[in-house]
């Protein structure tokens, strides 16, 4: 089975804790590698609007993957799956930030590619409603099934 990873909105303007930039690019660097980066554009996605609230119009990955692709809203682009099917992979190793919003969306776009999206349990961090990340497992697990509790089952 060929995996790759993904690294959901690992960023500045999220504020990730160091545990996860280190566990996702422990990830990134032992496999062929995606990383997302949010950006705000009002025109593309109502974040203000419906939120009152906006990511950064400029922010970085503080991963280094092999390759880096921009969101405007929750989901990654089909530049992602594009990048997978070049790629090969059967497997979607998913680490990130935002376990239950932006991370579980991107599972449901491997999922409905036909890939096997994978949970990184201990590479994952929560938005404000769950720090944790556990609430963003637990969908995870429930919608998935493909879930790895530790990154050092898999680096």
């Amino acid at each position: 089975m060929k995996q790759a990873v993904l690294v959901v909105d690992v960023q500045p303007c999220f504020d990730p804790p160091e545990w996860l930039v280190e566990r996702a690019q422990k990830l990134a660097t032992g496999f062929p590698s995606v990383a997302t980066v949010q950006r705000y554009d009002e025109g593309k996605v109502p974040f203000v609007r419906q939120l009152g609230w906006r990511p950064e119009t400029v922010d970085d990955a503080l991963v280094d993957a092999d390759h880096t692709v921009l969101k405007y809203g929750y989901s990654p682009t089909d530049e992602v799956i594009d990048r997978f099917r070049a790629w090969q992979v059967d497997r979607v190793l998913v680490c990130g930030i935002q376990a239950e919003t932006c991370v579980l969306a991107a599972g449901f776009l491997l999922f409905d590619a036909g890939l096997q999206p994978t949970m990184i349990a201990d590479a994952v961090s929560g938005s404000s409603l769950d720090r944790s990340g556990k609430l963003g497992v637990d969908l995870w697990r429930h919608h998935f099934g493909n879930v790895i509790e530790r990154h050092s089952d898999v680096v």
